[in-house]
């Protein structure tokens, strides 16, 4: 299982939201860049990057700050939020995004998210944000009519590879992740490079995750109000 630490980004610095809700922000670092450093000191090897912005309005927002982390810095970043069009995915790429994780637009243009699938293969990520296991889109602003299990059947089946499971309702309460979700899906789709995120506090919660085989685990809240020490979270990163 790899760590990924997670960096969300509204006006060009680094918050963390409670379940979803831009209400409820806390800023952690005027400069995303300084904390992509610390990660990359302590020996993770990737970032999950969130333009919160980007997935407000639409389009990407924060490119720059995409930019300068994978020009200053050797993480492996995959880049999420607005991205809507095949200019927005080509300047992800541009700025320097390893994978790009899409959400919102594999439910409101499906053919344009197969096209990305098909062009670009294992560099995209499926983004399967959940609320009572029906998938949410939008920065999570809406709930659509998508059950989460018939969304990623049909997207595995048309060569998704890597999946970005949230559970919002879980995501920045620092409660514990939703392991029972996690081990349904894997039991579900064995073959997916199923990645958790929302929710990881404690050093059980990593264990749990480990045991359910999982490719990897995103934590950032935990790490930001010093729950999990990065030396914690280095143990279960075995890239």
């Amino acid at each position: 299982m790899i760590i990924v630490p997670a960096i969300d980004l509204i006006e060009g610095k680094a918050v963390r939201l409670t379940k979803g809700d831009y209400n409820q922000k806390k800023v952690y670092h005027e400069h995303p860049l300084d904390a992509a450093k610390e990660f990359e000191s302590a020996g993770f090897t990737h970032l999950h990057l969130v333009d919160l912005d980007g997935a407000k309005s639409g389009h990407i927002i924060n490119h720059e700050v995409l930019r300068e982390i994978t020009s200053n810095t050797s993480l492996v970043v995959d880049f999420g939020g607005g991205v809507k069009t095949n200019e927005d995915i080509k300047l992800a790429f541009e700025c320097g995004a390893s994978q790009v994780t899409g959400g919102s637009i594999a439910v409101k243009n499906r053919s344009l998210f197969e096209g990305w699938l098909e062009k670009y293969g294992d560099k995209i990520i499926l983004g399967a944000d959940v609320k009572d296991k029906m998938i949410a889109v939008n920065g999570w602003l809406e709930t659509s009519n998508l059950e989460l299990f018939s969304f990623l059947e049909d997207y595995h089946s048309k060569g998704a590879k890597y999946v970005i499971c949230t559970d919002i309702a879980k995501d920045g309460l620092l409660a514990g992740s939703s392991n029972e979700l996690y081990a349904e899906i894997m039991k579900e789709f064995p073959q997916l490079k199923l990645i958790a995120s929302g929710g990881v506090t404690t050093e059980d919660d990593l264990k749990a995750l480990e045991d359910i085989d999982l490719y990897g685990a995103i934590v950032g809240k935990a790490i930001y109000e010093g729950k999990l020490e990065l030396e914690t979270l280095m143990k279960y990163h075995k890239v």
